[in-house]
């Protein structure tokens, strides 16, 4: 049996928390963000998330205000929960980029 098989057989026994726990741990270890991107000319060049247009930095915001993961899901109606894993991962790895943004579209 493969790493993969054993994979696949853990997987299977785990609730929707832990996989989502273990989607950020291995998002984390690769070192990337999959479901971010940064296109210049498209939201000021900021990191959003895949197929829409809405950046990590007012998701970030929207946390720090207070809003859960299901409330900012509810608003975002275009978002999946593995896109908010995304973007939290996004925030640890690149917090002050993240600080920056939200510092400036404060002042603005």
């Amino acid at each position: 049996m493969s790493t993969i098989d054993d994979a696949q057989k853990l997987l299977a026994s785990m609730n929707r928390s832990e996989k989502a726990q273990l989607l950020r741990h291995i998002v984390e270890d690769l070192g990337d963000y999959p479901g971010i991107e940064s296109t210049p000319g498209v939201c000021g060049g900021d990191a959003c998330i895949v197929r829409t247009r809405i950046p990590v930095w007012v998701l970030e915001q929207a946390r720090r205000t207070g809003l859960s993961e299901a409330e900012l899901l509810s608003a975002f109606p275009t978002l999946r929960a593995s896109d908010l894993v995304n973007a939290w991962a996004y925030v640890r790895g690149n917090l002050p980029e993240i600080e920056t943004a939200i510092r400036e579209n404060e002042a603005a």
